[in-house]
């Protein structure tokens, strides 16, 4: 579909009937993917192709880089109008936008090109915290009262539903725009044209307040199966609705975030390609460093232990056999509780179960590892039977401690009202491998035959990890 778009616009000249009857037909998402593979000129050229019934709906859905392409290009004005057509949470999120890119003032100059309400609403959705639901809420919904019958609320739902972001759900109210229930489409339409509201609506609410977390609003969706949501103030009021559309868009961007931090990098907004070598970078430079120096960890006990090295060598052949499989242990474990975590399977006051769980999981897969393990040593080196035992109990101590430390740990950053995402892969893999070391090396001074030639002493620096 968009190509089709493409291909005419890139012809010479421009049959400008041919494209008006190509979009008039087409999804309005389709013809916003037209305007990414399109040069300045021509977005510019096909917006104002564009059937005024739908200019504004394509707007809503082309990407930000191209909307000020847009909204520079028109008058103030027109560019006013495209505002005041937009639904007011996707006019919100193009202004907060603009307010990135541009000063103040320009935008201000181009909100007194709208309607004082909507000016009004715009500037009090802008007003709430960034990821909260007042901050991806609109104020375009249905709302009904209670003594007025199911004929009455159908003709009001025809006078104004064409300008609501959704009229399947309808919004009780009383004075003061006290919420007191909801009613569905479908509860009006089995009803009969005289019952009263008041005695059809639910009553059952499940809403939210204005400064709840986004996140907090995504698992109310999930719960329930909800359509959209009622946002309310301290006092009950409605104050406004969030859709399903803007959640799937929260959904995509908190699991982006933790994904990016997890595997250490700083959340980022910008798209790949659309973002700077120097953001890139930054981005990923400062938890690069702090590994870095976390890693001087491992240098110093592999150092602490030079003696064993020296008097047995091949001890140095299995680290990173230790080292990876600590790792992986504890991202396994940290991905699954950050996951359940996220979903609500998991509550940071069951640590002593979720942890008991992991422990007797450590055990299990240690002890397979470990026996495995111990087989291949023994064919691999000879039949060195003392050599093979220290290094697979290692192993099962290391798979253990690994699985616990990835199971705490971001346990105690949610007790704490951290992101568990930050104590993943990367943070977990290094305070596991550490621990590896510890345990394989004073088990091979116990175990192991070495006379008197070797002389630990291990004191890990209490600032290694705070400096």
């Amino acid at each position: 579909m968009a190509d089709n778009i493409i291909e005419l616009m890139n012809e010479s000249p421009v049959d400008k009937k041919r494209i008006f009857k190509s979009v008039e037909n087409m999804n309005t998402v389709d013809i916003a993917d037209a305007f990414e593979r399109l040069s300045k000129e021509k977005v510019i050229q096909l917006f104002r192709l564009l059937p005024k019934s739908m200019a504004a709906e394509v707007f809503s859905f082309i990407e930000p880089e191209n909307q000020q392409i847009i909204i520079e290009a028109l008058s103030e004005a027109e560019a006013g109008k495209i505002i005041e057509d937009l639904y007011v949470d996707d006019a919100v999120d193009f202004i907060e936008e603009m307010l990135d890119e541009f000063p103040a003032n320009v935008v201000n100059k181009l909100l007194r090109n709208v309607s004082e309400d909507t000016r009004t609403t715009i500037n009090q959705l802008l007003q709430y915290p960034e990821d909260s639901a007042g901050s991806i809420m609109t104020t375009e919904y249905v709302y009904l009262r209670e003594d007025v019958t199911v004929e009455e609320a159908f003709n009001l739902i025809r006078k104004t539903g064409l300008d609501k972001e959704t009229i399947y759900t309808c919004y009780v109210i009383m004075r003061d725009r006290l919420l007191v229930g909801v009613v569905s489409v479908k509860t009006l339409l089995l009803s009969k044209l005289t019952d009263k509201i008041g005695d059809i609506m639910d009553t059952n609410l499940i809403s939210a307040q204005t400064h709840d977390d986004q996140e907090e609003i995504a698992a109310l969706f999930r719960k329930y199966g909800l359509l959209s949501l009622p946002i309310v103030d301290k006092e009950q009021r409605l104050v406004g609705i969030v859709t399903v559309d803007d959640i799937v868009l929260v959904i995509e961007e908190e699991t982006t975030e933790d994904i990016e931090k997890m595997h250490a990098l700083k959340p980022s907004e910008e798209p790949y390609f659309k973002t700077g070598i120097l953001r890139h970078s930054g981005n990923r430079i400062v938890w690069l460093m702090v590994l870095m120096l976390s890693a001087t960890v491992t240098a110093y006990i592999i150092g602490s232990f030079e003696d064993a090295i020296a008097v047995l060598p091949v001890l140095s052949a299995f680290i990173p056999v230790l080292m990876d499989t600590a790792g992986n242990s504890g991202c396994q474990t940290s991905a699954l509780i950050i996951r359940g975590l996220a979903l609500g399977e998991i509550n940071p006051r069951e640590i002593f179960k979720s942890l008991w769980i992991e422990v007797r999981v450590g055990i299990l897969c240690g002890v397979v590892l470990g026996v495995a393990n111990f087989l291949r040593m023994l064919i691999t080196n000879r039949g060195d039977y003392m050599l093979a035992l220290t290094v697979s109990l290692a192993m099962i101590a290391t798979v253990i401690i690994s699985k616990s430390v990835g199971c705490v740990l971001p346990l105690i950053a949610k007790k704490i009202k951290v992101d568990p995402a930050i104590m993943a892969a990367p943070l977990i893999t290094s305070i596991a491998d550490a621990l590896a070391l510890i345990v394989y090396f004073y088990l091979a001074v116990s175990l192991l035959d070495f006379g008197s030639a070797v002389h630990v002493e291990l004191t890990v620096p209490e600032c290694v990890y705070g400096c």
